[in-house]
């Protein structure tokens, strides 16, 4: 298989995995979103240039993840490698529990596809396959490819599949994201190996209703988000996040840990009266803000009007997932 483009640009959004219950399995894509530009150049080697999100800290070679997964991705095609030239633009927070790293593993695969003669050979389903061996799981890729929920599976084969999940439209998701970052490994290590077969039972019960939460009754959604796996057990590595979520589920918010954490994901219910008492009221709330929800009084109680360096950001779910444009143009 040949290039057949020098230059591809891809937008790549944030995610937020396990909604509570659906521990490795379930996401939803954010309406926050990295984009980059690759082109093919003559000379070898790679150069990358990193704005915003993990500028200066981020490899700037042949380690940088979306380099990596382009090299997978032709690899996997048989297509030639090239020499490299990458310039992200990143806003998905690192070490925060938003995807940042499977969004970068899918836009390198995505733009593979862009630059390929046959984009069909890496098509969805071979991109999370692919990004899932990279990523070690697929509840992260699969809404970031997909947009949208996502509901994703492996199987004794090592397949893996993915699909959409609706969202209800009453539903506006607010992310907590604290100063402090988490690696997926430090959160994973203190999970133990082993659980009560009660709280396995529980948990597919639970997980069970956030499929019909998330598109038919968002009054559910405090019930649906209960999770006994994951979260519990890693409250020594993020005290404070599960704190937070502790105190708005309180309050009657469906809060959850956004993926390995640290932040926090409130799956939070407009209303009907915009203009009701607490509607917009949450510390840091701005003319961004998708106003007028049940969580906006519970946030700002919580925080007491002192953020403490957390960001709280309003964030619609993206319907898309990654998209690719072939162009001449760059970015901006």
């Amino acid at each position: 298989m040949r290039l057949r483009a020098d230059r591809v640009r891809v937008r790549v959004p944030a995610t937020s995995a396990n909604l509570g219950p659906g521990y490795d399995a379930m996401g939803v894509a954010l309406a926050l979103h990295d984009e980059l530009e690759v082109r093919a150049v003559a000379s070898a080697g790679v150069e990358v240039v990193v704005e915003g999100e993990g500028a200066g800290t981020v490899p700037d070679d042949e380690r940088h993840l979306v380099v990596r997964a382009i090299r997978v991705a032709l690899d996997h095609v048989g297509a030639p490698q090239a020499g490299l030239a990458l310039t992200c633009r990143n806003a998905i927070p690192h070490g925060r529990g938003l995807g940042s790293s499977a969004a970068a593993v899918v836009a390198g695969i995505v733009a593979a596809r862009g630059l390929i003669s046959e984009p069909e050979a890496l098509d969805d389903a071979t991109v999370l396959a692919l990004a899932t061996q990279m990523e070690g799981h697929p509840d992260n890729a699969a809404p970031a490819i997909l947009g949208g929920a996502t509901v994703a599976w492996t199987n004794a084969t090592g397949g893996v599949g993915a699909t959409q999940v609706e969202v209800h439209l009453d539903i506006a998701p607010v992310v907590m994201i604290p100063p402090t970052h988490l690696s997926t490994k430090a959160a994973r290590d203190v999970l133990p190996a082993h659980v009560p077969h009660a709280d396995a039972a529980f948990q597919a019960g639970r997980s069970a209703l956030l499929v019909q939460a998330l598109g038919r009754r968002p009054d559910l959604l405090l019930d649906a988000t209960v999770d006994k796996l994951h979260q519990e057990y890693r409250r020594a590595v993020m005290p404070d996040s599960l704190a937070l979520v502790d105190a708005l589920r309180a309050r009657g918010v469906a809060a959850v840990v956004s993926g390995a954490g640290p932040t926090v994901l409130a799956l939070a219910r407009r209303l009907e009266d915009a203009s009701a008492p607490g509607a917009g009221a949450a510390a840091g709330a701005d003319d961004e803000r998708a106003r007028g929800t049940d969580a906006d009084a519970a946030i700002a109680e919580a925080f007491g009007g002192v953020l403490g360096g957390w960001i709280i950001r309003p964030l619609a779910v993206d319907p898309s997932g990654a998209r690719l444009v072939v162009g001449e143009h760059p970015i901006g």
